[in-house]
Protein backbone atom coordinates (compact mmCIF):
# COMPACT_ATOMS: atom_id res chain seq x y z
CA UNK A 1 0.00 0.00 0.00
CA UNK A 2 1.21 3.47 -0.92
CA UNK A 3 1.47 6.15 1.85
CA UNK A 4 0.53 9.16 0.15
CA UNK A 5 1.92 12.04 2.56
CA UNK A 6 5.52 12.38 2.65
CA UNK A 7 7.27 13.34 5.47
CA UNK A 8 9.77 16.29 6.04
CA UNK A 9 13.37 15.16 5.51
CA UNK A 10 17.16 17.55 4.92
CA UNK A 11 18.86 14.15 3.90
CA UNK A 12 17.97 11.64 1.13
CA UNK A 13 20.55 8.81 1.53
CA UNK A 14 20.28 6.42 -1.46
CA UNK A 15 22.57 2.90 0.38
CA UNK A 16 23.84 1.19 -2.40
CA UNK A 17 26.50 -1.89 -2.15
CA UNK A 18 28.49 -0.34 0.57
CA UNK A 19 26.18 -1.03 2.55
CA UNK A 20 23.83 -3.52 1.28
CA UNK A 21 25.19 -6.18 3.52
CA UNK A 22 24.14 -4.05 7.10
CA UNK A 23 20.37 -2.99 8.35
CA UNK A 24 20.87 0.83 7.87
CA UNK A 25 20.67 2.91 10.04
CA UNK A 26 18.79 0.38 12.49
CA UNK A 27 22.08 -1.89 12.82
CA UNK A 28 24.26 0.84 13.97
CA UNK A 29 22.55 0.80 17.30
CA UNK A 30 23.73 3.80 17.62
CA UNK A 31 21.24 5.97 20.35
CA UNK A 32 21.49 9.31 18.41
CA UNK A 33 18.90 7.51 15.95
CA UNK A 34 15.32 7.23 16.50
CA UNK A 35 13.45 5.56 13.50
CA UNK A 36 10.28 6.78 12.86
CA UNK A 37 8.84 4.50 10.04
CA UNK A 38 9.88 1.89 8.01
CA UNK A 39 8.44 0.41 4.46
CA UNK A 40 7.00 3.81 3.59
CA UNK A 41 6.05 3.48 -0.32
CA UNK A 42 4.91 6.24 -2.32
CA UNK A 43 2.48 6.59 -5.52
CA UNK A 44 4.82 9.04 -7.97
CA UNK A 45 4.06 10.40 -11.45
CA UNK A 46 6.90 7.35 -12.62
CA UNK A 47 5.22 5.08 -10.62
CA UNK A 48 5.33 3.32 -6.99
CA UNK A 49 8.56 3.87 -5.20
CA UNK A 50 11.04 1.98 -3.52
CA UNK A 51 10.67 1.36 -0.04
CA UNK A 52 12.37 4.09 2.80
CA UNK A 53 13.06 4.16 5.98
CA UNK A 54 12.15 7.65 8.01
CA UNK A 55 14.96 8.07 10.78
CA UNK A 56 16.43 11.51 13.02
CA UNK A 57 19.58 11.72 14.13
CA UNK A 58 20.44 13.88 17.27
CA UNK A 59 23.42 15.87 16.95
CA UNK A 60 25.82 18.59 17.65
CA UNK A 61 23.13 20.99 15.13
CA UNK A 62 19.76 19.29 16.75
CA UNK A 63 17.56 16.78 15.53
CA UNK A 64 17.89 16.56 11.88
CA UNK A 65 15.82 14.00 9.44
CA UNK A 66 16.55 11.65 7.00
CA UNK A 67 14.87 9.67 3.96
CA UNK A 68 16.86 6.53 3.44
CA UNK A 69 16.54 3.46 0.14
CA UNK A 70 18.17 0.72 -0.14
CA UNK A 71 19.94 0.13 -3.75
CA UNK A 72 19.02 3.21 -4.81
CA UNK A 73 15.70 2.21 -5.25
CA UNK A 74 16.17 -0.89 -7.82
CA UNK A 75 14.08 -3.66 -7.91
CA UNK A 76 13.97 -6.26 -10.12
CA UNK A 77 11.49 -5.89 -13.11
CA UNK A 78 12.29 -1.87 -12.38
CA UNK A 79 14.20 -0.08 -14.99
CA UNK A 80 16.62 1.51 -13.38
CA UNK A 81 16.47 5.38 -14.25
CA UNK A 82 12.64 4.63 -13.67
CA UNK A 83 13.82 3.62 -10.10
CA UNK A 84 15.93 6.74 -9.89
CA UNK A 85 13.28 8.76 -10.97
CA UNK A 86 10.73 7.69 -8.07
CA UNK A 87 13.36 7.57 -5.28
CA UNK A 88 14.71 11.29 -6.29
CA UNK A 89 10.47 12.92 -6.73
CA UNK A 90 10.23 11.04 -2.85
CA UNK A 91 13.69 13.46 -1.92
CA UNK A 92 11.60 16.62 -3.70
CA UNK A 93 8.27 16.23 -2.22
CA UNK A 94 10.30 15.67 1.49
CA UNK A 95 12.45 18.94 0.63
CA UNK A 96 15.44 16.95 0.91
CA UNK A 97 18.83 19.37 0.87
CA UNK A 98 21.53 17.17 1.27
CA UNK A 99 21.98 13.36 -0.47
CA UNK A 100 24.13 11.25 0.22
CA UNK A 101 24.79 7.50 -1.48
CA UNK A 102 27.32 5.01 -0.94
CA UNK A 103 28.78 1.99 -2.84
CA UNK A 104 31.14 -0.28 -4.44
CA UNK A 105 32.95 0.32 -7.29
CA UNK A 106 35.82 -1.37 -9.51
CA UNK A 107 39.45 0.67 -10.31
CA UNK A 108 40.34 1.72 -13.13
CA UNK A 109 43.54 3.48 -11.79
CA UNK A 110 46.00 1.08 -11.04
CA UNK A 111 47.18 2.61 -8.17
CA UNK A 112 44.10 2.32 -6.50
CA UNK A 113 43.78 -1.26 -4.50
CA UNK A 114 40.01 -3.26 -3.06
CA UNK A 115 39.29 -1.52 -0.06
CA UNK A 116 40.24 1.97 -1.22
CA UNK A 117 37.82 4.57 -0.76
CA UNK A 118 37.16 7.40 -3.31
CA UNK A 119 35.35 10.52 -2.41
CA UNK A 120 34.74 11.13 -6.22
CA UNK A 121 34.48 14.90 -7.00
CA UNK A 122 33.88 14.53 -11.11
CA UNK A 123 32.14 12.01 -13.37
CA UNK A 124 31.78 10.56 -16.74
CA UNK A 125 28.50 9.17 -17.78
CA UNK A 126 28.14 6.03 -20.60
CA UNK A 127 24.72 5.11 -19.55
CA UNK A 128 22.21 5.24 -22.51
CA UNK A 129 19.21 6.78 -19.95
CA UNK A 130 17.12 9.14 -21.67
CA UNK A 131 14.10 11.68 -20.08
CA UNK A 132 16.23 11.64 -16.43
CA UNK A 133 14.42 14.53 -14.66
CA UNK A 134 12.00 15.31 -12.02
CA UNK A 135 11.45 19.13 -12.55
CA UNK A 136 12.94 19.44 -15.83
CA UNK A 137 12.94 23.25 -15.61
CA UNK A 138 16.26 24.15 -15.05
CA UNK A 139 19.72 24.46 -16.26
CA UNK A 140 21.85 22.19 -14.57
CA UNK A 141 25.49 23.17 -14.54
CA UNK A 142 27.89 20.35 -13.66
CA UNK A 143 31.42 22.54 -13.35
CA UNK A 144 30.99 21.17 -10.10
CA UNK A 145 28.87 17.84 -9.59
CA UNK A 146 29.94 17.19 -6.29
CA UNK A 147 29.01 19.45 -3.06
CA UNK A 148 32.79 20.40 -1.84
CA UNK A 149 31.63 20.60 2.19
CA UNK A 150 29.48 17.10 1.60
CA UNK A 151 32.78 15.70 0.36
CA UNK A 152 34.93 16.94 2.91
CA UNK A 153 32.42 15.66 5.85
CA UNK A 154 32.78 12.13 4.26
CA UNK A 155 36.19 12.49 3.70
CA UNK A 156 36.77 13.23 7.48
CA UNK A 157 34.60 10.81 8.51
CA UNK A 158 36.07 7.89 6.19
CA UNK A 159 39.58 8.65 7.42
CA UNK A 160 38.75 7.94 11.15
CA UNK A 161 38.46 3.87 10.06
CA UNK A 162 40.29 3.59 6.41
CA UNK A 163 44.02 3.85 5.71
CA UNK A 164 43.58 4.94 2.44
CA UNK A 165 41.03 7.95 1.50
CA UNK A 166 41.19 10.07 -1.68
CA UNK A 167 38.83 13.28 -1.74
CA UNK A 168 39.02 13.32 -5.48
CA UNK A 169 38.93 11.07 -8.31
CA UNK A 170 36.25 10.53 -11.63
CA UNK A 171 33.52 8.09 -11.43
CA UNK A 172 32.74 6.43 -14.57
CA UNK A 173 29.21 5.28 -14.83
CA UNK A 174 27.74 2.46 -16.65
CA UNK A 175 24.47 0.88 -17.24
CA UNK A 176 25.82 -2.51 -16.11
CA UNK A 177 24.59 -5.31 -14.42
CA UNK A 178 27.37 -6.64 -16.19
CA UNK A 179 31.06 -6.44 -16.17
CA UNK A 180 33.45 -4.60 -18.25
CA UNK A 181 35.73 -6.44 -21.13
CA UNK A 182 39.74 -5.68 -20.61
CA UNK A 183 38.90 -3.61 -23.88
CA UNK A 184 36.31 -1.48 -22.60
CA UNK A 185 38.38 -0.97 -19.60
CA UNK A 186 41.15 -0.37 -21.32
CA UNK A 187 39.42 2.19 -23.03
CA UNK A 188 37.45 3.75 -19.97
CA UNK A 189 40.65 4.33 -18.44
CA UNK A 190 42.08 6.37 -21.69
CA UNK A 191 38.63 8.05 -20.68
CA UNK A 192 40.09 9.54 -17.54
CA UNK A 193 38.49 7.36 -15.25
CA UNK A 194 39.74 6.33 -11.66
CA UNK A 195 36.80 4.32 -10.26
CA UNK A 196 33.72 2.37 -12.06
CA UNK A 197 30.04 1.91 -10.97
CA UNK A 198 26.63 2.08 -11.84
CA UNK A 199 25.49 4.34 -9.29
CA UNK A 200 26.98 7.82 -9.35
CA UNK A 201 24.79 8.70 -12.23
CA UNK A 202 21.93 9.73 -12.93
CA UNK A 203 22.06 10.76 -8.78
CA UNK A 204 24.40 13.35 -9.48
CA UNK A 205 22.66 15.23 -11.40
CA UNK A 206 19.14 14.01 -9.98
CA UNK A 207 19.62 16.12 -7.10
CA UNK A 208 21.04 19.27 -8.85
CA UNK A 209 17.39 19.21 -10.65
CA UNK A 210 15.59 18.92 -7.37
CA UNK A 211 17.98 21.99 -5.95
CA UNK A 212 19.84 19.85 -3.53
CA UNK A 213 23.67 19.06 -2.82
CA UNK A 214 25.28 15.70 -3.75
CA UNK A 215 28.31 13.51 -1.70
CA UNK A 216 28.87 10.13 -2.22
CA UNK A 217 31.60 7.90 -0.21
CA UNK A 218 32.41 4.59 -2.34
CA UNK A 219 34.35 1.79 -1.69
CA UNK A 220 36.92 -0.35 -4.32
CA UNK A 221 35.96 -4.01 -3.98
CA UNK A 222 37.27 -5.24 -7.09
CA UNK A 223 40.32 -4.55 -9.96
CA UNK A 224 38.39 -3.64 -13.59
CA UNK A 225 39.30 -6.05 -15.80
CA UNK A 226 42.86 -6.01 -16.77
CA UNK A 227 43.74 -3.66 -14.00
CA UNK A 228 47.11 -5.04 -11.93
CA UNK A 229 45.32 -8.44 -11.75
CA UNK A 230 42.59 -10.27 -12.25
CA UNK A 231 39.91 -9.85 -9.45
CA UNK A 232 38.70 -12.75 -7.20
CA UNK A 233 34.47 -13.61 -6.51
CA UNK A 234 35.65 -13.81 -2.21
CA UNK A 235 38.09 -11.00 -2.08
CA UNK A 236 34.48 -8.92 -3.46
CA UNK A 237 32.68 -10.64 -1.01
CA UNK A 238 34.56 -10.25 1.72
CA UNK A 239 35.49 -6.40 1.31
CA UNK A 240 31.58 -5.98 0.93
CA UNK A 241 30.30 -8.08 4.11
CA UNK A 242 33.53 -6.90 6.42
CA UNK A 243 33.26 -3.18 5.21
CA UNK A 244 29.49 -2.68 5.54
CA UNK A 245 28.62 -1.38 8.58
CA UNK A 246 31.88 1.19 8.73
CA UNK A 247 30.67 2.71 5.46
CA UNK A 248 27.11 2.73 7.33
CA UNK A 249 28.34 4.90 10.26
CA UNK A 250 30.77 7.25 7.72
CA UNK A 251 26.86 8.34 5.96
CA UNK A 252 25.47 8.51 9.27
CA UNK A 253 28.43 10.76 10.58
CA UNK A 254 27.82 13.21 7.35
CA UNK A 255 24.11 13.70 8.57
CA UNK A 256 24.59 14.25 12.25
CA UNK A 257 27.81 16.75 11.52
CA UNK A 258 27.35 18.35 7.77
CA UNK A 259 26.59 21.89 7.70
CA UNK A 260 23.16 22.99 6.12
CA UNK A 261 23.63 26.07 6.01
CA UNK A 262 27.62 25.55 3.97
CA UNK A 263 28.33 28.06 1.49
CA UNK A 264 29.12 25.49 -1.11
CA UNK A 265 28.45 27.08 -4.41
CA UNK A 266 26.03 24.14 -5.43
CA UNK A 267 22.67 26.61 -5.36
CA UNK A 268 24.25 28.80 -7.82
CA UNK A 269 24.97 26.06 -10.81
CA UNK A 270 21.25 25.72 -10.62
CA UNK A 271 19.58 28.13 -13.29
CA UNK A 272 16.03 28.36 -14.40
CA UNK A 273 15.89 27.24 -18.36
CA UNK A 274 15.76 29.69 -21.23
CA UNK A 275 13.73 26.49 -22.94
CA UNK A 276 10.45 26.05 -20.99
CA UNK A 277 8.68 22.69 -22.32
CA UNK A 278 5.20 22.52 -21.62
CA UNK A 279 4.14 20.00 -18.97
CA UNK A 280 1.16 17.63 -20.34
CA UNK A 281 0.83 15.71 -17.36
CA UNK A 282 -2.09 16.92 -14.68
CA UNK A 283 -1.65 19.57 -11.99
CA UNK A 284 -1.93 16.59 -9.52
CA UNK A 285 1.12 14.15 -11.04
CA UNK A 286 3.30 17.45 -11.53
CA UNK A 287 6.10 17.43 -8.82
CA UNK A 288 5.98 20.38 -6.54
CA UNK A 289 8.86 22.76 -5.35
CA UNK A 290 11.08 21.11 -2.40
CA UNK A 291 9.39 22.60 0.81
CA UNK A 292 6.19 23.30 -1.19
CA UNK A 293 8.17 26.80 -2.38
CA UNK A 294 11.00 27.67 -5.29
Amino acid sequence: MSEQHVPQAEFGICGGSGSLSFDFPAGLDDPRVTILATGLKFDTPFGSSPSFTHFSVDGPHGVRHALAVRMHGWRRGVKRGDASLQTFWVFHEAGVRKVLADGGVGSLNHLLDPRDIMIPNDFIDLTVKQDIYVRGDHLLIMRQPVCPDLAASLHSGASEHFDRVYRRGTYLVTDGPRFESIAEVDYMRRLGGDVIGQSFAPEVFLARDIGACYGGVYIVVNYGEGVVKEWEHDEMKSVFFDEAETIARVVLETVSTADLGADCGCAELRKPSLLPIDDERPAQERPTPAGGKE
